[in-house]
């Protein structure tokens, strides 16, 4: 039986990263290998994090072995929990990758685990190059990806990034897996009826945290394009902004959207997912850029049909026309698709689509991934 420690978010943190750990080691738990998560004790200094809180308010998972043993800012920490993995020699080390700023400290607990000879260290990477870029990004992910022994990209342009760092590096792609451990679907009716929001309406959903790049702003100025102001519909926007919120709230104002908005923005905990997707008719991401979102995949998993942009990989994993629209990061393209999708009530024809391309998102495919690419590092 192999040892596996997956290293990166997980309870008591929340948010989709968390998500995504405690969902992937169950699915290794399912196959019988032995998984542990090593979470952080500190993961980002309260000056550096833009939301209210980076902790959850619910009960931890069962059945997941979780504790707490990683300090982000710690240097002697690092080297404290890489030696420590050394000695206990685990087969496989599993970080997940999103941000430069994790890099110092993933990079030196690999140097100091990879001692022992034994252990073999793969990454499952959201993002090589981030969406908002800081002086040092690349740097910093320089040290991180020159320590790994392999990577697992979820998208294409992330695997194309990898080539600016290490051209030699074993690695392969893997869509996000579908995220479906946010309950089973509700009817529309109990979801409406949770949310307080009138059923003679049809709804859009722009969900997840609120930042620049996800282009809201493009979203709303679509909702005051003239055929959308005739349709009986709303768009509810769920989630915590991680940004000034303010002109978001001036764009409402000065496009007439008041009531045609239904704004949700605190945190959505993981047992309230449900029931704002199960309310939308179609989930809307209208991206300036991207590498892939886990939104696309709770979507998938509600069988929501989807709007997304052309950027990154999210028209790798969205279909056009087959389970929802593609279109270009432009209000007047965003506008024309969400008026065609409701004045041509196109939801059960892509519902039915998407029962059959979701097969394509388990979670058996990405641990199928990380041994392929662990299998390619035996002959490099």
């Amino acid at each position: 039986m192999k040892t596996i420690k997956i290293i990166g978010p997980a309870y008591p943190f929340r948010g989709g990263l968390a998500a995504y750990n405690e969902r992937l080691a169950r699915e290794f738990a399912t196959q019988g290998y032995q998984v542990e998560i090593e979470t952080f004790t500190l993961q980002y200094p309260k000056i550096l994090f833009p939301g209210k809180t980076q902790y959850a308010d619910w009960p931890a998972p069962e059945g997941l072995k979780i504790k707490q043993t990683v300090n982000s800012i710690n240097p002697l920490n690092w080297l404290r929990v890489g030696n420590r993995l050394r000695k206990e020699k685990p087969d496989v080390v599993i970080f997940k990758y999103w941000l430069p700023f994790m890099a110092p400290c993933f990079g030196t607990i690999i140097r100091m685990v990879k001692r022992n000879k034994h252990t073999r260290v793969i990454c499952i990477a959201d993002n090589i190059v981030p969406h908002e870029k800081r002086i040092g990004d690349k740097p910093l992910t320089a040290y991180f990806i020159r320590a790994i022994d392999g990577i697992v990209a979820m998208s294409q342009s992330v695997y194309d990034d990898i080539l600016k760092f290490r051209a030699n590096l074993p690695r392969t792609i893997c869509p996000h897996p579908l995220f479906d451990n946010f309950g089973a679907k509700l009817t529309r009716e109990e979801s409406l009826a949770q949310l307080k929001l009138d059923p003679s309406f049809r709804y859009m959903l722009f969900f997840g945290f609120i930042r620049k790049y996800k282009g809201l702003d493009l979203l709303l100025k679509a909702m005051a394009h003239p055929a959308i102001q005739e349709l009986p519909v709303r768009l509810i926007v769920a989630g915590e902004f991680y940004t000034d919120p303010q002109p978001y709230l001036d764009l409402i104002r000065e496009l007439g959207l008041q009531g045609k908005v239904v704004l949700c923005t605190h945190f959505i905990s993981d047992n309230e997912v449900a029931k704002y997707f199960c309310a939308a008719d179609i989930v809307v991401q209208p991206y300036k850029h991207a590498t892939q979102s886990g939104v696309t995949q709770i979507a998938y998993h509600f069988e929501n049909p989807m709007l997304v942009t052309t950027v990154g990989g999210l028209p790798e994993i969205v279909p056009d026309q087959k389970i929802g629209y593609v279109v270009d990061p432009d209000e007047q393209a965003v506008a024309s698709a969400l008026t065609d999708f409701f004045t041509r009530n196109r939801r059960a024809e892509f519902e039915a689509n998407i029962q059959e391309e979701k097969k394509k998102f388990t979670w058996d495919h990405m641990v199928r991934a990380i041994f392929t690419v662990l299998n390619q590092n035996k002959t490099t």
